[in-house]
């Protein structure tokens, strides 16, 4: 599942976050930083993976230093990628939209 994350609201920046906020809906803070935490994981694995996509195709196989050369398109890819948000940033934007879905097996064996 592709994630647009150009459409993204996510900050930019450091953001400070109200604790009481962030544990609304898991009742502890903690929990709701490892679920965000995870969540940031997989949006860091699934950037990397299409990075390295897109990247593939300018992949140069030979091992000579005098062929090296800039191309415009890797670079404005890769500038991209540096200034869409950050996992975390982003990974708590969802949490707090109530996009992130996480169960507790512990919980659901109290129930």
């Amino acid at each position: 599942m592709a994630i647009d994350y150009k459409k993204t609201n996510a900050p930019l920046s450091t953001v400070t976050y109200d604790t009481r906020a962030m544990a609304k809906d898991t009742g502890n803070i903690y929990e709701s930083l490892v679920i965000c935490a995870r969540r940031a994981n997989q949006i860091s694995a699934e950037l990397k993976d299409e990075l390295n996509k897109k990247l593939q195709e300018f992949a140069s196989y030979t091992d000579n230093l005098e062929e090296v050369f800039e191309n415009r398109e890797q670079i404005e890819i890769s500038r991209f990628y540096e200034r869409i948000p950050k996992p975390n940033a982003i990974a708590v934007q969802e949490f707090q939209e109530g996009k992130v879905y996480s169960r507790n097996p512990l919980r659901e064996q109290e129930g």
